[in-house]
């Protein structure tokens, strides 16, 4: 009895997690290819890649940084991807990033239980800390902030690529 309540207990979550994942359009699943699909998709574009995650305590604090800075930086997409081990919390990942500012930024959460796969086709030295900021250029060089990123130090880049127009 008691593992046929764990076994409807652990549906259910799995019901509304999958509710939740459904309902959030603004949040996309990150898979085996969405990495490339990302670059191709900002390609000739200043580019803020940021990965988080909802337990990270930096993150928490990062993330309305980032939502004001998307706000005061239209020329420069920003894209964020929720980097939690599978199965994740979307609708806290969601919630959050909400209340950061970032619903209208392009959003992904990880999909695929091995992770590693992931990390691995974004940048194949990543072990998996977060937070961690890629920016890329226009030209599509590629600039690694592991830790959290100073908000100056992305302000600085952002006027540098604004001034390649």
């Amino acid at each position: 009895m008691r593992f046929r309540f764990a076994g409807i207990v652990s549906l259910g979550v799995l019901i509304v997690s999958a509710a939740a994942f459904g309902t959030s359009p603004a949040l996309k699943p990150f898979e085996r290819g969405t990495w490339q699909s990302v670059l191709r998709g900002h390609a000739g574009r200043p580019v803020l890649v940021h990965f988080w995650g909802v337990t990270c305590g930096p993150c928490k604090v990062e993330l309305p940084l980032l939502g004001q800075f998307a706000k005061d930086h239209p020329d420069v997409d920003v894209v964020t991807v929720s980097a939690d081990l599978v199965p994740n919390l979307p609708a806290a990942t969601q919630s959050m990033l909400d209340k950061a500012g970032l619903s209208s930024t392009e959003n992904f959460i990880f999909n695929d239980g091995f992770v590693e796969r992931l990390r691995f086709e974004i940048d194949p030295a990543w072990q998996g800390d977060i937070p961690r900021t890629m920016l890329i250029s226009r030209e599509g060089t590629i600039t690694t902030i592991e830790g959290s990123a100073e908000i100056a130090d992305l302000e600085k880049w952002s006027a540098q690529q604004l001034s390649k127009n």
